[in-house]
């Protein structure tokens, strides 16, 4: 009741004086708590390592409608929300590479539009690599065309492994994250005894020469370089050798084996010059034609390593040919992503073997 007055105020049920209040100053930004959602898709050039990656993170991976239409283009929608996700999209650079391209392409510009947080494209081999410059007159740098595709679908990263040349990683404007297989080739020669003296890391050419040279800190081994020019396409001749390979087991590493021509005459040039045993190893084992049916009959070649960033028929798999997984290393960069921690904290530092 009011003093002086025969009236009583009423106050509603909910609206009664809470007393004293302690404002708060009003911030920057709202907090709701941790809302970051990892999320993994496959596009159709390697669904199995997709696979393998989500087994060793411990997630189902993520479904996503992919076909193509009877005039040959390509469908893409993806089957629940992702919006606020932080997804990785899976595609290698092999099968039929343009196809593959555009399907990433298409899923990148369809997780924008479904507003993804951000949106990460897994490309252990990177299509069109070895396009990376123009070495005649009217080609064009197709490597670069390639990057600004990516980055106008709408890509915010790209995760690669072994690049070719490492000006690529110059050719996008978003962060690139490179791997190498490196350690996982070290650690298998180690295991097989091959390392210390009596072994010598050779690289192919003049631009692997630094990753050939770690390879042979690695071994604690030593360190020769081939030179060769190359005619055409796909056709090498090896010039010389610089570096002792006389009575030692010679280890030859690339990042590619597509047509298998290079290393083949690396083989022949290194066994000239009086190598006792000659063992390939290469990031990514394409493969190409009858390329892998004329190494496994090449009594030159002792054995073979590649990794599992591209799909091999393990049905025609030749007996020399050993194939180690990458899975575990995909996995733990993207989890360092996902948790903006450092990627080259997992290779001690040394991804950049350019």
């Amino acid at each position: 009741m009011q003093p002086g007055s025969g009236t009583t105020e009423l106050t509603l049920p909910g609206l009664e004086s809470p007393g004293i209040v302690t404002e708060t100053a009003t911030g920057h930004w709202i907090e709701r708590g941790p809302q970051k959602r990892l999320m993994i898709f496959a596009g159709r050039s390697h669904p199995d390592l997709a696979k393998r990656i989500c087994e060793q993170l411990d997630v189902e991976l993520a479904s996503v409608t992919l076909k193509t239409f009877a005039n040959g283009e390509t469908y893409c929608r993806y089957d629940e929300s992702i919006r606020g996700a932080d997804i990785f999209i899976v595609q290698t650079g092999s099968g039929e590479i343009d196809r593959n391209i555009m399907e990433l392409c298409f899923m990148i510009q369809a997780a924008k539009l479904a507003s993804a947080k951000r949106i990460t494209a897994v490309m252990p081999l990177f299509p069109y690599a070895r396009q990376d410059r123009k070495a005649k007159p009217r080609e064009p740098i197709s490597a670069r065309f390639v990057a600004d595709l990516l980055q106008l679908a709408g890509a915010d990263r790209i995760l690669t492994m072994d690049l070719h040349a490492g000006q690529i990683q110059g050719f996008f404007t978003i962060p690139v994250d490179h791997m190498t297989a490196l350690p996982l080739f070290a650690r298998h020669f180690r295991d097989l005894g091959l390392f210390g003296d009596g072994i010598v890391s050779v690289s192919p050419d003049a631009g692997r020469a630094k990753q050939a040279e770690r390879f042979a800190q690695m071994l604690e081994a030593e360190f020769a370089m081939m030179h060769k020019s190359r005619p055409e396409h796909d056709v090498v001749a090896v010039t010389e050798i610089a570096g002792r390979v006389n009575g030692k087991i010679a280890i030859l590493g690339d990042d590619v084996i597509m047509t298998g021509g290079t290393m083949r005459a690396n083989v022949g040039a290194l066994q000239e010059h009086g190598a006792k045993e000659v063992w390939l190893f290469a990031t990514h084992g394409m493969f190409c034609g009858d390329s892998l049916d004329k190494f496994a009959s090449d009594d030159r070649i002792k054995g073979i390593v590649v990794t599992d960033t591209v799909p091999i028929d393990p049905l025609t798999r030749p007996e020399k040919l050993t194939i180690l997984p990458v899975s575990g290393l995909l996995a733990e960069t993207i989890m360092n992503v996902f948790a903006d921690d450092s990627v080259s904290a997992i290779f001690g530092g040394e991804n950049q073997l350019f």
